[in-house]
């Protein structure tokens, strides 16, 4: 029956939203130059924060500890290059690798909880994941940081240059690749499973779910992406240190996950840009008062629902003459 509306939700190709991305980025390293290292900077803080909407806004798993996966593949691609091959891509696949391993490991006994046990225990998990590195100072060079490492050429070819252009580049399309990844997860049956899980636990259960399992192989997921993250910000800082293991780290990625909007993935996205631009601005202006700003943003978006705010603004364009 052509031209009849089943009334079925339309679901956006998983590419459309990649392509967008990346037209952006291109156009922002075309446009501002002199600022390609702001721009690597928002490209991992994104990919970090959208591995983290897959596990609370997807998953409905609230954690503070997901820093402790960015900070596994931050240091694992930093001792990679250190000890073994300085190739940029075999030290993302073991940056995203270490994440996913650790998110493997931790989540087969971290789900097995949920509600507040689940966030305490994503806390201490990422507390001993920092006392570890701290311990172990011969591989990950303590509270002085990871550093000495070089990377080589990308592809053989494009080396990392001081103005950023390659990095730039380079973290924008782990980027895109992996929101591809992300979207065409969330948009299929174990990702509607998934969102299933999170609305009503024990009914998914009820209707013969695995609900471990499908929340492991999800968190598992997420693990990779934060993973990768941290393999890219190793990459392009040369320099790994604690502070990629630390709750404040969680505590930001997950403010801004907030102010984006979680469960949509593009939200997180949003988020990571509004917050990375918020910290860049106030910071240069008053670097001691800089939370102040981001403050006052979080409590205008829970106040002021994003929902409702692009309703009220398209009704004032509308009531325009």
């Amino acid at each position: 029956m052509s031209g009849v509306d089943t009334g079925a939700p339309k679901v956006a190709p998983p590419w459309r939203a990649p392509l967008i991305v990346l037209a952006l980025g291109l156009a922002a390293w075309w446009a501002m130059p002199d600022q390609l290292g702001l721009l690597t900077r928002i490209a991992i803080t994104a990919l970090f924060v959208l591995s983290l909407d897959l596990v609370v806004g997807i998953a409905g798993l609230a954690t503070l500890g997901h820093a402790a996966l960015f900070g596994a593949g931050a240091y694992a691609a930093g001792i990679f290059a250190l000890r073994a091959h300085a190739d940029p891509l075999l030290g993302l696949a073991v940056g995203t690798g270490a994440g996913a391993l650790l998110a493997l490991a931790s989540g087969a006994f971290l789900l097995r909880y949920h509600g507040f046990t689940f966030l305490m225990l994503t806390v201490a998990m990422a507390q001993i994941a920092a006392s570890l590195a701290q311990k172990a100072r011969d591989w990950t060079g303590g509270d002085d940081g990871l550093t000495g490492f070089t990377m080589g050429p990308l592809l053989g070819h494009f080396a990392f240059d001081l103005e950023g252009r390659t990095a730039a580049l380079y973290a924008l399309a782990v980027l895109v690749l992996g929101l591809y990844v992300a979207r065409r997860v969330a948009d299929s049956p174990f990702g509607l499973a998934v969102r299933g899980i999170h609305e009503n636990r024990a009914r998914m259960a009820a209707l013969g779910t695995l609900v471990i399992p499908r929340l492991l192989a999800m968190y598992t997921l997420a693990g990779a992406l934060a993973g990768a993250a941290g393999a890219l910000s190793a990459q392009t800082n040369a320099i790994v240190g604690l502070d990629s293991l630390t709750f404040a780290l969680s505590a930001e990625a997950l403010v801004m996950l907030i102010l984006g909007g979680a469960g949509r993935l593009h939200g997180a996205l949003i988020g990571a840009v509004v917050f990375t631009l918020l910290h860049h601005t106030a910071a240069s202006i008053n670097p001691y008062h800089w939370l102040f700003v981001v403050g006052a943003a979080l409590m205008a978006v829970v106040l002021v629902p994003p929902q409702k705010a692009w309703a009220w603004l398209r009704s004032r364009l509308g009531a325009s003459p």
